[in-house]
């Protein structure tokens, strides 16, 4: 897909379901010079998990970085992109041996590697997005996401949107870190529905040996819910979401996407989609390392604008999603989030301890 499911990955990290980074490889790309800067300008390499290109979440990512420098008086930011799991290594070493005042990590790939990096080379500031170090270590600051808070807004516009009281969701595998984009959407859809006794929730796992990369099974799981009367279905199966939209536009049924906007993916099939900004986690991120607030882990989500849906965004008219037809519906949603912000509505996480 375009663009990754960068949050159903590193949720694959806590449940054990990834291998660890290793090799070295040198086709890995870099951008961006740096020019010139005032000499208490400060310095930032920002590294990919892959190339950018068209990839709507990484592109967030740069956009975060160029706005850190800008706001810090530094030239253009230094971009590392990986194409592999040896340039993913290749481009962390390069960059620890420049020495920026901040090395900026996108995705669970580098949790292992910067770790020993971090270890190794304790002046250097790191900033992980989107995943963390299973250790702590003072040099290694992190962003998480609290992506239930979106889903549920989600599964909120589902339980207003449905006809037949019946949501569902395709999730990629059966535990608590996946289930943030299941059981916050049937609670969504419960909290809206004019008569939440009504509503009916059900989840399908992707499951197998590719649960990520299954888009056959994906959408077999989701014309399994449709058969069953299910007529929205938040879509959380990574690289499975196009098998998703493709059978609920075969069927008449309506879908919600995660991370970017995929609703040009399938235009009339999806609703909306749980959008992560990368570029507010990465710019407040360098922020809080800059400001002597290092080695900690913050939390980004509807409060803090790391979590928002694409249709309450000022562009949704041109987003091509089906919620855009929908005005008053997002009245009540953003009436929802608001409630979430001052703390009045809480959002159960599933992944909690």
């Amino acid at each position: 897909m375009p663009s990754r499911s960068r949050s159903l990955q590193f949720a694959a990290l806590a449940a054990g379901a990834v291998l660890a980074v290793t090799g070295c490889n040198a086709a890995a790309k870099t951008d961006g010079a740096g020019g010139s800067a005032p000499k208490d300008a400060k310095a930032f390499t920002l590294i990919t998990p892959d190339p950018v290109g068209q990839n709507e979440f990484l592109k967030l990512a740069v956009t975060g970085a160029e706005a850190a420098a800008k706001a810090h008086g530094g030239g253009a930011p230094k971009v590392f992109q990986s194409s592999d799991a040896a340039s993913q290594q290749q481009n962390l070493k390069a960059a620890v041996d420049a020495g920026p005042d901040v090395v900026v990590l996108v995705g669970f790939e580098f949790a292992d590697a910067v770790a020993q990096q971090a270890q190794a080379h304790p002046d250097q500031q790191f900033l992980m997005v989107d995943a963390c170090t299973q250790k702590t270590f003072p040099n290694v600051s992190c962003a998480v996401f609290r992506e239930h808070e979106g889903v549920f807004l989600a599964g909120a516009e589902a339980g207003l949107l449905s006809r037949s009281g019946k949501v569902g969701a395709v999730d990629v595998l059966d535990t608590p870190q996946f289930r943030r984009y299941s059981d916050p959407f049937a609670a969504g859809a419960k909290h809206a529905a004019k008569d939440p006794g009504k509503v009916r929730a059900s989840t399908r796992f992707v499951g197998g040996q590719s649960p990520f990369d299954d888009s056959a099974r994906a959408k077999e799981q989701a014309g399994s819910l449709i058969s069953d009367g299910t007529d929205h279905i938040m879509a959380a199966a990574a690289a499975g979401n196009y098998g998703v939209f493709e059978a609920a536009k075969a069927k008449g049924a309506f879908a919600y996407g995660v991370d970017v906007n995929q609703c040009p993916a399938a235009p009339g099939t999806v609703v909306d989609n749980v959008v992560k900004r990368t570029d507010v986690a990465v710019e407040q991120g360098i922020a809080h390392i800059l400001g002597g607030d290092a080695g900690k882990t913050v939390s980004y989500g509807l409060k803090e604008g790391g979590i928002t849906l694409t249709g309450l965004g000022d562009d949704v008219a041109a987003s091509q999603c089906v919620i855009a037809e929908h005005e008053d519906v997002l009245k009540q949603v953003a009436a929802l989030r608001d409630e979430i912000v001052s703390g009045k509505l809480k959002v159960d996480d599933p992944a909690a301890v």
